[in-house]
């Protein structure tokens, strides 16, 4: 049996619009999550080691004021377009569309104010909450009034997101969720003893401003090569590698089917991904450089936390069709 609570996590400045961000704790057996209002936040995810204990895999913060300064989107539902636009351009139906550029030259994350800065309408469900808001007819430039739906349901160890949308005119769509994990516990310094493993056979190279360069690429022989679990420190050296943000290519199947795992070894904890997307945003948190406190005002160092965001491939509306079949949504 999953048990569900909701409360209030804080209020959001007059600035921002107002409103009240609640918290809804699902717990089960062997796992408790926390996800606000504001942006479908996970804002802790608990999960016991070998030794019985419960500790919390996810950055974040311990109030609704850390989530409003700037942040690499902790935990948050990303969208209208998850991952980069190159230019922030792009065509749909005859007509170039202009988006914000908040990444470089580029467009990141539905740009200026995506949907991780937004409330959403929650409705409690009897294992999770469904998450609603309408994005209107050219909210950051994109066309058309998008109904979106981010269901979180709990079922023992298994925590499931599923993404449902309705657009009124031709429309990019690519929803993730930005979680950064830590096996350890959050708060770690380092993601080095971590294991991980995905199965993809190819890859996308990326230019200098991480936009795909059009090339789908094999990882045979390549420090791309994640089929087999590597250690992630001992990789990263012996590949002489900064990190990884890149998108690995999955095969095309409409079933749900395991695409990734994470181990920690010392802990026992470990967790699969599961995913029907064709792609994962495998991210080693490259950025993060230790001026972000979070829970407990722990700073949070550069590779203290993993990423793995099922999506489409970056870019897509501007690469060839086949690139991203089911990509443009339409209205039903």
């Amino acid at each position: 049996m999953t048990e569900v609570k909701r409360e209030v996590f804080g209020q959001m400045p007059r600035a921002e619009g107002g409103g009240v961000v609640e918290k809804f704790v699902l717990k089960s057996d062997s796992v408790k999550v926390e996800i606000l209002s504001l942006g479908c936040i996970i804002a802790a995810l608990e999960t016991k080691g070998r030794d019985g204990e419960f500790s919390d895999v996810v950055l974040g913060f311990d109030t609704l004021e850390g989530y409003m300064r700037e942040h690499p989107y902790f935990g948050a539902t990303v969208g209208r377009v998850a991952n980069r636009i190159a230019k922030g351009r792009f065509t749909v139906d005859g007509k170039e569309y202009q988006l914000f550029l908040n990444n470089g030259p580029n467009s990141l994350h539905g740009g200026a104010r995506g949907f991780d800065k937004v409330l959403w309408s929650p409705q409690v469900l009897p294992n999770g909450v469904c998450f609603f808001r309408l994005s209107p007819d050219g909210e950051e430039g994109y066309p058309g009034d998008l109904k979106v739906w981010v269901t979180y349901t709990l079922s023992g160890g298994e925590l499931a997101i599923n993404y449902r949308a309705q657009t009124s005119k031709t429309t990019p769509i690519n929803l993730t969720n930005h979680a950064y994990f830590n096996l350890a516990g959050q708060g770690s310094q380092d993601i080095y003893n971590h294991e991980i493993s995905i199965e993809a056979d190819s890859y996308l190279p990326v230019d200098e401003t991480k936009i795909p360069t059009g090339e789908v690429a094999a990882v045979q022989g390549t420090s791309f090569d994640l089929r087999q679990p590597v250690e992630l420190g001992k990789h990263l050296q012996k590949f002489h590698l900064d990190g990884f943000d890149h998108n690995f290519c999955l095969q095309q199947a409409q079933a749900r089917r395991l695409v990734a795992r994470a181990r920690h070894p010392p802990s026992g904890r470990a967790m699969e991904v599961h995913t029907t997307q064709p792609g994962i945003q495998f991210y080693t948190g490259n950025n993060l450089d230790g001026s972000l406190r979070g829970k407990g005002a722990v700073a949070y160092p550069k590779h203290s936390a993993f990423c793995l965001e099922t999506q489409n491939w970056p870019d897509a509306v501007n690469k060839d069709l086949h690139f991203f079949e089911g990509f443009l949504m339409v209205n039903d």
